[in-house]
């Protein structure tokens, strides 16, 4: 599986860690879980870990596409933890699909990713 998810902050964070290539299945697993948060907050920030990651499969990212489009405005930051010169370019590519916040962190930068989505959280 290339996929595991968390949370913290009560739901409000999602932590996403992604390896190798996202398949459709390992959207099919997320969704319901980010729906279910999507569902008990007003708004949600998601931490993208990117390791040895190697981007997705074209139902993936299909998937996640639509699944923006079903809750647009529901994810207000989005922070992208990587290490390859691609994923950086990728987080910058990702805002013309979102109206959230979204900013790329080198990986040695994780604890100030973490910071920027707490702050302002109750």
């Amino acid at each position: 599986m290339a996929i595991h998810v968390n949370e913290s902050q009560d739901g409000k964070i999602i932590e996403i860690d992604v390896t190798e290539k996202l398949t459709d299945e390992d959207y099919q697993r997320f969704i319901p879980e980010f729906e279910r948060e999507a569902g008990r907050h007003q708004k949600l920030r998601l931490l993208l870990e990117m390791s040895e990651f190697h981007g997705w499969e074209a139902k993936a990212a299909w998937d996640d596409l639509k699944l923006g489009m079903k809750h647009p405005g529901k994810v207000e930051r989005i922070a992208m933890v990587g290490e390859k010169k691609w994923q950086q370019w990728m987080a910058g590519f990702s805002k013309l699909f979102t109206a959230a916040e979204v900013r790329f962190f080198d990986r040695t930068e994780d604890p100030a990713a973490r910071a920027w989505l707490a702050e302002g959280l109750v």
